[in-house]
C-alpha cells in the first residue's frame, strides 16, 4: 500500500530539551554542569530508558527523568530544587523547544509529497510549543496524550491521529526516537515505523533507522518499490 500520511513524534525527533536552560537552573543551585555534557547524558538517559533500566528510578516520571539525566552527567548532588523549577516551566511553556537543526526544511520537503500529522506523548503544551517554535504550520493535526487520556505505544492514540485524518493505517509511517515507544507502537496499530536513531545504537533492532530527519524521504520511496 502506497505511504500517503506521515505521523511524527515530537521530543528527540522534531526538537531537543533546552540545555542551556537546564545547566542555568543547575548552576543557581551552586552545580556547574556543561550544556553539552548535559546534552550527552540526555541521550544516555533515553536510551536507558528505552531499554528499561534507567539507573535512578522514581515513581515521579519527571523526577526519574531528571535524575538520570544528573546520573549521566556525573553529578553526585542532583540539584533537586533545580529540576523542581524545570518542571514548572515544562508544564507551562515545554522545555523541549529547541528545533533539531535540519528539521524544518526536512518538514517543508515532506510535506510536499505527504500529510502531516503529530503523536506526542506529552503534557498538554506541545500544541502551543510547537506554534511556538514556528513547526505548527506544517502539520494537519497534533494529538497530545495528556489530551487524550492514553500514551505511546497503545495504539489507541495512533487511531485517534488516523482518525481525524480520514487514513487507514496502511497508509501511513510514523518516525520516532524511542523503539518500545514509537516502533513497537506503530506497529502495534499498524503503521510503517521509522526509527531515528542519530547515534546509531539502535543497529540490532529490525525496522527502518536513520540519522536525521531528512533521510525519512529515502526509506519510504523504498517502501513504494517494495
Amino acid at each position: 500500500m502506497p505511504i500517503t500520511t506521515l505521523l511524527l513524534d515530537v521530543g528527540g525527533t522534531l526538537v531537543t530539551p533546552n540545555f542551556e536552560r537546564i545547566a542555568a537552573e543547575y548552576a543557581t543551585d551552586g552545580v556547574v554542569v556543561a550544556a553539552s555534557v548535559l546534552e550527552r547524558a540526555e541521550a544516555e538517559a533515553r536510551l536507558a530508558s528505552d531499554r528499561g533500566d534507567g539507573v535512578r528510578r522514581h515513581a515521579d516520571t519527571w523526577l526519574s527523568y531528571m535524575l538520570n539525566i544528573a546520573h549521566y552527567a556525573g553529578v553526585e548532588r542532583p540539584p533537586m530544587r533545580a529540576f523542581e523549577r524545570l518542571r514548572s516551566y515544562h508544564d507551562t511553556t515545554n522545555l523541549w523547544e529547541c528545533v533539531i537543526e535540519g528539521t524544518e526544511a526536512a518538514l517543508a520537503a515532506l510535506s510536499s509529497r505527504y500529510r502531516l500529522g503529530v503523536v506526542s506523548n506529552a503534557n498538554g503544551t506541545v500544541r502551543r510549543k510547537l506554534e511556538r517554535v514556528g513547526l505548527a504550520r506544517f502539520f494537519e493535526t497534533v494529538v497530545d496524550s495528556a489530551e487524550e487520556g492514553s500514551e505511546k505505544p497503545d495504539a489507541r492514540l495512533f487511531h485517534v491521529a488516523l482518525e481525524r485524518l480520514g487514513v487507514r493505517a496502511e497508509h501511513a509511517a510514523h518516525v520516532g526516537d524511542m523503539f518500545t515507544v514509537d516502533v513497537v507502537g506503530a506497529r502495534a496499530a499498524g503503521l510503517h515505523p521509522i526509527l531515528i536513531d542519530p547515534r546509531r545504537v539502535h543497529a540490532d533492532k529490525a525496522c527502518d533507522r536513520v540519522a536525521v530527519l531528512a533521510e525519512v524521504e529515502a526509506v519510504l520511496a523504498r517502501t513504494r518499490l517494495d
